[in-house]
Parts: C-alpha cells; structure tokens; sequence
C-alpha cells in the first residue's frame, strides 16, 4: 500500500481546510494539495467538495478517512507502547453511550479516569441511536441490554435490572395488579416501545436474603414480552419517572431510573414475582480494530468502578 497523501487527507478532513492541514502538519499549502490531489488520481475518486469558503469530504471520502484514521491511530499507538513501554497512556479514545446511563453512570467515571491518566483525551457522544463504530469512528461504545451485532466483541462491565412501579397514590386510587394479564385494566406509561417484558419464571421472595428464587419450569424462556398502552408515550425515561411519581400510571423502567425514589418509598415495585432477568451492560469495539492500551484501561476502570 502507498502511504503518501494520507496524512495529509486526514488533516484536511479534520481541519476543513488545506491552509490549516499544512500549518498542523508544519508543511506548505501547495504541498497538501499536491499530495491530495495525487491520492485522487491514485484512488480514482473524488475525495473532497471544494468551494472558495470551505472544503469537506465526499461520501467516499469520509468512508475513506474512518479506514485511514484507524490505521493512523493504530500506528500512533503502536509507536508510543514502542517507545514508551514504562510510560503511561496517551492519545484520544472516541466513545459513544446512551443518554441517560452515559449522563449518570460513564461521565462521572471518565472524569476520574482522565485524572489518573492526563495524557488521555476522551471524546464523548451520547446518543440513543446505534451508530455503526468502524463508519463513525468509535473506539468504543457502551450498550445497554441485550447485543444484535456479531460483529463487535463485547465485554460485560454492569448489569441493569427492569422494574415495574407505581406511586402509592395510584396504588391507593387504582390498585395494584395482581398478574400480568391485569396490566390490560391499568394505565401504562410507554417509551418507544409497545411491549413490556417479564419474567416467564415466576420468582418467590427469600426475605432474609432478599434473593428471588424461581419455583416455575426452569426449562421455559427467561423472558416473555407483553403489549401494553396507556395515555402517554415518551422516549425519555425521566419524563416517565416524573408521570409515575406524580400517579399517572405504571411504569417500566431500568433501576438506576427509579432506585432513589424506591429507596424514599415515592415509587414501589409491583409484579415482583415476575420481574425481567437482568440484563448486562457492555463495552463493545469491532473485532478488527487494534484495542490500543488506553481503550483496554479505560474499559478496565469502568468495570471496577461501576455497580452491578
């Protein structure tokens, strides 16, 4: 493989401007664009838009600038672990996580992480939406729930737990349901989702040790999902808290949602015998990227840190 050009395409993606990729690379302007110009010739393809304003890439050259900046991340990696074997980790992770666990959970803890290693940079992009790693540039993600893509390894770092509460004040008005059937005659306060899932083994309550024992048919399927409706969907789980707590309806919701207001008695669970498996909470990278050493830390920090 020819590597003349791809330095500086990657500096022009980054800075948007072949003026600044010279000064960032310590090289002429007349010298980036001759070498971005020979890479196009050398591709056969177009890789940037250019205008006398601005200057960003085409569709083909951003798929081109994830591939190339891996591989230059992963040189850069591999000369630092060269030169500085004793030395402690450097450069920028890319990471991306849900919106709410991400808020709560992972950016407490990166804070912590980045004050025992100062010479790591994070970039943090919290979204709800499953974006594809190697396309974006991700080094890392961390998923919720169960994982759909086999492409990717994962590594357990928590778990999370599904319950279902209501506040007492619609206990007393409406009651509580005594099956799951009986969801159908209650208010159930939605997300993005039609379907709430439970435990298809009903569970007893050790009170002693407050550890759920499965009495039912061991051989049947963790989890079974029910449709339910209500009056109100909402894709922000803080937004249903807030309808639960003020007694609109059921809800729901993983515990780091509810754990306060279960503690304080403002919500309290209902269908305990038929609460969800636990679900485990993953940090997840493409099986072809090279796991630099920072990654590999961080991903270390988070398991020791977080509860579950």
């Amino acid at each position: 493989m020819q590597w003349q050009g791809i330095c500086e395409f990657a500096a022009v993606v980054e800075t948007g401007s072949f003026t600044l990729a010279g000064k960032k690379l310590l090289i002429s302007t007349a010298q980036v664009s001759r070498q971005i110009n020979a890479l196009e010739k050398r591709l056969s393809t177009k890789l940037f838009y250019r205008t006398t304003r601005k200057v960003s890439p085409t569709e083909e050259g951003q798929l081109f600038y994830h591939q190339c900046r891996n591989i230059l991340d992963g040189l850069d990696e591999a000369e630092r672990s060269m030169t500085n074997l004793k030395g402690r980790p450097q450069g920028k992770i890319n990471l991306t996580a849900p919106v709410t666990y991400g808020e709560r959970h992972i950016i407490p803890l990166i804070s912590d992480f980045l004050l025992r290693y100062p010479e790591v940079e994070i970039n943090v992009h919290l979204s709800n939406q499953r974006v594809d790693l190697v396309e974006e540039g991700f080094d890392l993600a961390i998923r919720l729930g169960n994982l759909d893509d086999s492409t990717l390894v994962a590594k357990k770092i928590s778990s999370r737990q599904h319950f279902l509460c209501a506040s007492p004040i619609y206990v007393q008005q409406h009651g509580v349901p005594d099956s799951i059937s009986e969801l159908k005659n209650h208010n159930c306060l939605l997300g993005s989702s039609d379907f709430w899932y439970f435990s298809a083994l009903e569970h007893s309550l050790d009170k002693k040790s407050s550890v759920k024992k499965s009495v039912a048919n061991k051989a049947s399927s963790n989890n079974k999902k029910i449709r339910v409706t209500g009056s109100l969907r909402c894709n922000s789980g803080l937004g249903l808290v807030d309808a639960a707590l003020k007694g609109l309806g059921v809800v729901q919701l993983p515990d780091y949602y509810l754990k306060k207001h279960l503690d304080v008695g403002q919500l309290e669970k209902l269908l305990v015998a038929h609460e969800p498996m636990e679900e485990g909470i993953w940090a997840v990278y493409p099986q072809n990227k090279y796991l630099a050493t920072k990654v590999r830390l961080l991903i270390d920090f988070l398991v020791d840190n977080l509860e579950g």
